[in-house]
């Protein structure tokens, strides 16, 4: 049945390597018309050209903006692995007329999101101003929220939306103005080093040490003259290649996004004794220890526009003790592409009560290779998308928390995994331990964090292994990913029980409310073996089913994994149209009757991770001669039943919960145990039966 299984797999694998068709920009003018508030007669589009590509608009013979795919500008692509493509429509203003979502395979909208709230979300970015201020922090005016239950894909549309709008935006020059002036490069970006950026000159650097300080306040030697007084470091972040590199993406987005698409970002940092922000700012708004001084202005900052960052991403750079990031808005008069310098102030008591200020200064040229000289109108140039850091590596800054306790709970699992037969002898620990990880896992893994693994995530990465495999798209969810790691290896160490009978949700779910109907005296019904053995085949039919339907259509492959609770269950909590909660309700309920049925027999996740189940390399579950022959307490009293009458335990069906180790070390309930003690006390047991016994 394994061999048969595999071969099945092998086959569909090999036979279904079709790489789905090429995306067109087939534009819909009239749709286009409506963004512009026109009719189809009226608007004419131009051949789609440019780095990156749009089409003109044009309204009666005059350009009125711009309209893209966002797969042609930045190949977006959805957590799925396949296309997200969104066509947006952008007027020469700035502001995005309209959008509209033509392609997507993401399995959470699929079949459980209604299409109605994925077209609003798409829908609410018309009228959003790339270029404007934010009303709170990394909210643009308007910007759309994500839609409830996907926030991983809302998330990847809505960066391919706004990323490709400002670099089609920004290679257009739509709000340079029309003077013959140099300007900064903001769409181009290669990796940097912290040592490659302060050797270019993109990061200045001025250490100030005591001496000098002592020296220009004419004060006596200090007694460490070399002593480091301030190493203070300033860089312009708005050129992507300096910002990306020094903040990482997310954050680079975040800041670009809170100001106007001309502002500009400049980071101040410093170790040392001295601190260029001091306290004073605090309580009066401004700093009052350093001020911008470029040509004859001098430009003083505030807590407006203001953010204080906690460590600098670029590879080997040095923590610091400070580093601030400030806004200067398109209108304060601030020319980035020239010289400017940072004056900062040192200020020491005099005789008198007088107090004296002297001024360490630190130069800053933007290198020329992030200037654009000649007319601004001339066009930019768009790096390849695939240069940039990618947008997994945010994610997994946004869930650091997350991923911590995660982390912390694979620790306790495999502790408790590698030193089982410790916890289980003590059978009160072992119930407690057990029912306080379930519970651990339902909350935070399933009601807080939905990191709830699917047979779509299978399928998937069977897809991805057809077309082109890309890591970046699995590591779009860290939860997700680092749990679909320690299965791997959990497969390799103990089998397919580890994610089912610990880290499951739904999983979780069911055996927690049949903890609590039994304590309430539900009636549980028992399956015969025979019955029980011919319901096993099904989840295996229904994975490879779903399986063979996904080569010829993902998405009706997507809408059949709705066998799985889980996205009703876990991911949408019970939020979703009725029929789908009936369904889930109604395995819950079986569940309190028959412990795990949806697990027993209908789980095509379950059937996925069973299949290689055999190719774990030890045997952890302890088993006695007499198990089958003699006693069969273990096998009545399994979860899933998946010990067989005559004793042997079936890999492909155990969850690895240890309910039969703890019963295999209690003298109370192990048979042979309890006859051992019994001679050892000087009794002798006489078997009557297949479970009783007489003493004499």
């Amino acid at each position: 049945m394994q061999r048969f299984f595999f071969s099945v797999i092998l086959a569909l694998v090999l036979t279904g390597g079709a790489v789905s068709p090429g995306l067109g920009t087939a534009f819909d003018t009239g749709r286009i018309a409506g963004f512009f508030a026109a009719s189809a007669s009226q608007i004419r589009l131009t051949p789609t050209a440019g780095s990156p590509p749009a089409a003109q608009v044009l309204r009666a013979g005059r350009p009125v903006g711009y309209v893209f795919s966002t797969y042609d500008v930045s190949g977006s692509l959805g957590f799925s692995g396949k296309p997200i493509d969104v066509h947006v429509a952008l007027a020469l203003d700035g502001r995005i007329a309209g959008a509209h979502i033509v392609r997507h395979e993401e399995p959470i909208l699929v079949l459980g999101i209604p299409n109605a709230a994925l077209v609003r979300f798409v829908d609410g970015f018309a009228g959003v101003d790339i270029k404007t201020r934010v009303t709170g922090r990394g909210r643009m005016r308007g910007l759309p929220d994500a839609v409830a239950g996907a926030s991983v894909s809302s998330g990847v549309i809505q960066d391919a939306i706004m990323r490709s709008a400002r670099a089609v935006a920004s290679a257009r020059n739509l709000f340079g103005g029309k003077t013959a002036t140099a300007r900064i490069e903001r769409t181009r970006y290669a990796p940097r080093t912290w040592g490659q950026l302060l050797e270019e000159g993109a990061v200045a650097r001025r250490t100030v040490t005591m001496g000098e300080v002592n020296a220009a306040f004419g004060s006596p030697p200090a007694e460490n003259p070399h002593g480091q007084f301030i190493d203070l470091y300033a860089a312009l972040l708005t050129p992507p290649t300096i910002g990306q590199n020094l903040l990482r993406q997310r954050r680079y987005n975040e800041l670009m996004s809170a100001g106007g698409i001309d502002d500009t970002l400049i980071m101040i940092a410093a170790n040392g004794l001295y601190s260029f922000r001091g306290r004073a700012w605090r309580k009066t708004g401004r700093f009052d220890r350093f001020e911008i001084v470029q040509g004859a202005r001098t430009f003083r900052l505030g807590r407006e526009g203001y953010r204080a960052i906690e460590a600098l991403g670029a590879r080997g750079a040095p923590a610091l003790r400070e580093i601030a990031v400030f806004t200067l808005p398109r209108g304060s008069g601030f020319d980035p592409v020239r010289p400017w310098r940072i004056d900062l102030s040192v200020a020491r008591e005099t005789g008198g009560g007088a107090q004296r200020i002297e001024i360490f200064s630190l130069d800053y040229a933007l290198p020329r290779d992030y200037v654009i000289a000649g007319p601004s109108g001339a066009p930019g140039r768009i790096a390849d998308p695939a240069g940039q850091p990618p947008l997994w590596q945010e994610f997994w800054l946004a869930q650091r928390m997350e991923i911590a306790g995660l982390a912390a709970m694979l620790l306790v699992l495999t502790t408790i995994l590698f030193f089982q037969d410790a916890l289980v002898r003590r059978k009160r620990l072992y119930l407690t331990a057990r029912a306080v990880f379930l519970l651990t896992t339902l909350a935070f893994l399933g009601a807080y964090a939905g990191a709830q693994l699917s047979v779509v995530n299978v399928v998937t990465f069977v897809h991805s292994l057809m077309s082109g495999f890309k890591w970046e798209l699995f590591l779009l969810n860290p939860l997700v990913f680092i749990l679909w790691a320690f299965v791997a290896v959990a497969l390799l160490f103990w089998g397919r029980g580890v994610y089912c009978g610990w880290l499951c949700p739904f999983g979780a779910l069911q055996e927690l409310l049949n903890i609590a109907a039994r304590f309430f005296r539900v009636r549980q019904i028992g399956i015969p073996w025979g019955l029980h053995e011919r319901l096993w085949p099904i989840k295996y039919v229904i994975f490879l089913s779903i399986l063979a339907i996904s080569l010829g259509s993902i998405t009706w492959a997507f809408r059949i994994a709705e066998v799985e609770p889980f996205k009703t269950a876990i991911i949408l909590k019970f939020m979703r149209d009725w029929p789908f909660v009936a369904y889930a309700l109604a395995l819950l309920a079986a569940g309190l009757f028959i412990e795990r049925f949806f697990c027993r027999y209908l789980c095509p996740l379950g059937a996925a991770l069973a299949i290689p189940a055999r190719l774990r390399m030890f045997e952890w579950l302890k088993r006695r001669r007499q198990c089958g022959a003699e006693c069969r307490i273990c096998a009545a009293r399994c979860t899933v039943q998946a010990i067989h009458p005559m004793g042997q335990i079936n890999p492909n069906e155990c969850i690895h919960c240890l309910r039969c180790q703890m019963n295999y070390y209690d003298e109370t309930t192990c048979r042979p145990l309890r006859e051992r003690a019994l001679r050892r006390a000087g009794r002798t047991t006489i078997s009557i039966g297949g479970g009783g016994s007489n003493s004499a």
